[in-house]
């Protein structure tokens, strides 16, 4: 039982941690998307009025999924008999419909602009983009830490603030030298193309665990042998492994086996499973001379 405990309180450090960490990326967002809006303005940036509108966005859906995940820390009830883990998913999945639909709307006006450049505020733009790249690592640092899927797409968020402004700084830097206006919209193109790629991989993660997809930090292969050579088991089947939200995994499986001492064999089962992060696991004991429905399935 002790075991099952500390597991509840790393969990619920876990979920704190989360919530903290979504809290600093969405006072810094919120107070960078009004730096943003005026340095944009008073730069006639494309690059930089572009990433507060994304960065508006994602004010909006960091709210939503501080709300998902704080739902998500609701233990189980007689509505969903595993707890709300799996709100947090949402938040992720939302998060990264905003950031897609933004990235969409800046590819967009930021074509038109290749086609019809525009004058830069070079100097502007490089103070700007000083103080982005400060503000949006330490944001980035940050969420970095935490392992949840909602914080992982937050992160993406972060890391593509900090890489769209390392990228102002230097073509800010190169139009302090020569007059390339076009720099600036192939900038935000290039920014929005690798945010996509990032958020199709979150996104992949996601609906993988939403249609219950065995983890990918559990070689099912691998489990079975290990239980399989626990003495007196005869053999596994029927073996399930899923994951709640990416990090609290699931699994059940029958055993066969004529061993008097079941709790032994049990106890053995769960310090396995363990190994795989899989901290909720349902055994079911058949006798070798037992048909079960399951073994052909």
């Amino acid at each position: 039982m002790g075991h099952n405990h500390n597991h509840g309180n790393h969990n619920h450090g876990n979920h704190n941690n989360t919530t903290k960490n979504i809290i600093i990326a969405l006072v810094l967002n919120g107070f960078f998307v009004l730096v943003e809006l005026v340095g944009g303005i008073l730069t006639n940036s494309i690059a930089i009025l572009s990433d507060a509108l994304h960065d508006f966005g994602d004010c909006v859906s960091l709210v939503l999924a501080l709300i998902l995940h704080k739902k998500s820390e609701k233990k189980r009830d007689r509505n969903y008999s595993y707890g709300y883990r799996r709100f947090s998913l949402l938040g992720a999945i939302f998060l990264s419909g905003i950031i897609t639909l933004s990235s969409i709307f800046i590819l967009v006006e930021a074509t038109k602009r290749i086609f019809n450049t525009q004058p830069v505020d070079a100097d502007g733009m490089l103070w700007l983009a000083v103080f982005g790249v400060i503000v949006n690592s330490i944001a980035a640092l940050r969420i970095k830490k935490g392992s949840s899927i909602t914080e992982k797409a937050v992160f993406i968020h972060m890391m593509e603030d900090v890489l769209g402004w390392v990228a102002v700084l230097i073509v800010s830097l190169v139009m302090q030298f020569y007059n390339i206006p076009i720099l600036d919209p192939i900038l935000s193109i290039g920014i929005s193309v690798w945010v996509m790629i990032n958020v199709y991989r979150n996104l992949k993660k996601t609906f993988k665990i939403i249609l219950q997809g065995i983890p990918d930090d559990v070689n099912i292969a691998e489990l079975q042998q290990k239980i399989d050579s626990i003495s007196e088991v005869i053999s596994t089947h029927d073996i399930h492994v899923w994951s709640l939200d990416g990090e609290y995994h699931v699994g059940s499986l029958h055993v066969v086996s004529n061993a008097k001492d079941l709790i032994f064999i049990k106890e053995q089962i769960r310090a396995i499973a363990l190994i795989y992060n899989i901290k909720h696991i349902t055994i079911e004991i058949d006798s070798d001379d037992e048909s079960c429905l399951y073994l052909k399935q």
